[in-house]
C-alpha cells in the first residue's frame, strides 16, 4: 500500500460509499465502528476515519467479516479524517465489548 499525497488516495484499496436518498448509507471497507449515537457515527475504514452526521441514525447492518456497515436515518454530512488507526491508537466500541 502506498499513499499518494497528490491525490490523497491509498493505492490498491477500493472503498464504496453508496448513499440512497440521504437515508441509507452502505459503507464497504469498514474495519470497526468507533462510536455511534443518533446524531454521529464514526467508522474506521481502510481509507481513514469516516464521520457520518445526521438525525435518527442507526446501524442497521454491521458485518466486519465482510467489512460492511449500513447506516440508516437522515444523513446530512459525510467526512473523512486524515487520521487512521496507525496514526492514533483508538479502541473501537465493538472491540471493547467482544474482548
Amino acid at each position: 500500500m502506498a499513499f499518494d499525497d497528490r491525490k490523497n488516495i491509498v493505492e490498491g484499496i477500493v472503498q464504496n460509499l453508496i448513499l440512497e436518498n440521504r437515508e441509507k448509507l452502505n459503507i464497504s471497507g469498514a474495519k470497526d465502528v468507533l462510536s455511534f449515537d443518533d446524531q454521529v457515527v464514526i467508522v474506521e475504514t481502510d481509507l481513514g476515519l469516516l464521520t457520518v452526521k445526521g438525525e435518527d441514525l442507526r446501524i442497521s447492518k454491521l458485518n466486519l467479516d465482510s467489512s460492511e456497515v449500513i447506516v440508516e436515518g437522515e444523513i446530512y454530512n459525510l467526512s473523512y479524517s486524515d487520521e487512521t488507526i496507525n496514526d492514533k491508537k483508538v479502541n473501537g466500541f465493538f472491540n471493547k465489548i467482544f474482548k
